[in-house]
């Protein structure tokens, strides 16, 4: 493949320092790992947003958390019809191989995904409307959920909004899946919806009785 390239040296640099310092004093755990093979208690759905860190967040480890990232952290529904589903792919790995207790959604604040939807539902972004962007057609998962914060004047509350529209609307996708219905109501798997103020380094909860997210 000759449009392969070298990696950058200060990635490199950074891959020594990381062999010689924390794999070298954690040997034996990362061979465990290796042979045992992983066990995790929890799937974690993300944006692919670089500011958003799910292991540091919950100072997890290695082997912890199965984690899964793509734009604003969305869900599609069940839909087994043949096409890639990369997502859907890795929800059934990790529930029915895996078996994992806990399904986190973790959406977060100034998601730039969910802002696309917001000016694909105004009109104001022909270039995500056109057939072609795979961006645009990924968050036609989110559109139906625009119609909940449309009449929200400030725009700025209503991308906050929206944005923890976009994690109940994959959590009600999630219960799409035959196999996690299955699980939540047996008891083996709980969902859970987050949300995380980047700047602030708040998290809330989505709490389905009330319908709103609430500080953790």
């Amino acid at each position: 493949m000759e449009f392969a390239k070298p990696l950058p040296s200060y990635l490199v640099t950074r891959y020594h320092g990381w062999k010689a310092t924390t794999y070298s004093d954690n040997q034996g755990w990362y061979r465990r790992l290796a042979s045992e093979g992983q066990r995790p208690r929890a799937m974690v759905i993300s944006c692919c947003d670089s500011r958003v860190h799910v292991t540091s967040i919950f100072g997890a480890d290695q082997g912890e958390f199965f984690i899964h990232r793509n734009i604003a952290n969305l869900v599609p529904p069940y839909q087994p019809d043949g096409d890639h589903h990369g997502t859907s792919a890795t929800v059934e790995y990790a529930v029915t191989v895996l078996k994992v207790a806990h399904l986190i959604v973790l959406g977060h604040s100034q998601c730039g995904g969910v802002q696309g939807c917001i000016d694909m539902c105004k009109g104001h972004a022909p270039g995500l409307d056109a057939k072609e962007s795979f961006v645009g057609r990924w968050m036609d998962i989110l559109k139906p959920k625009f119609s909940l914060v449309e009449d929200i004047e400030d725009e700025d509350a209503q991308a906050r909004q929206f944005e923890r529209q976009a994690v109940v609307a994959s959590l009600e996708n999630l219960m799409t899946f035959p196999f996690i219905d299955s699980a939540v109501r047996d008891g083996t798997l709980s969902l859970h919806g987050l949300w995380t103020d980047i700047g602030e380094g708040g998290l809330e909860c989505y709490e389905p009785r009330s319908g709103k997210f609430m500080q953790v």
